[in-house]
């Protein structure tokens, strides 16, 4: 097992779940994070963190189709160990549907 990114973090990326990671396994993108699934030991401590609740364990339903969209993001986007800060219209964004594939950069973050 291990705990997935999904839909709901696009375009919220509130970060709060990056300090609290025991091994690193966060990956920026310009819109969202990632968890490397391989680097993921599933302590879960992440994912009570995430005010956006983006963050299930790979076994539920729901983030069946974002476990191969973590993988691959991954592995080309910056880790990321730090909170940085959500961007300003985060909460307009938390919890609207069907954000994938319309608002989902494939581009990579970068911390300032």
């Amino acid at each position: 097992m291990t705990y997935v990114v999904t839909e709901n973090c696009i375009r919220c990326k509130f970060m709060d779940c990056v300090e609290v990671c025991p091994v690193d396994c966060f990956y920026e993108g310009e819109n969202m994070l990632v968890i490397h699934p391989d680097e993921c030991i599933d302590c879960g401590v992440c994912e009570p963190e995430c005010p956006a609740e983006a963050i299930l364990p790979d076994t539920e339903e729901a983030a069946e189709k974002f476990l191969e969209l973590n993988r691959e993001y991954s592995e080309t986007w910056p880790n990321i160990t730090q909170k940085g800060e959500a961007p300003a219209d985060s909460e307009e964004w938390d919890g609207k549907p069907n954000k994938y594939p319309e608002e989902f950069s494939p581009k990579p973050g970068g911390q300032v």
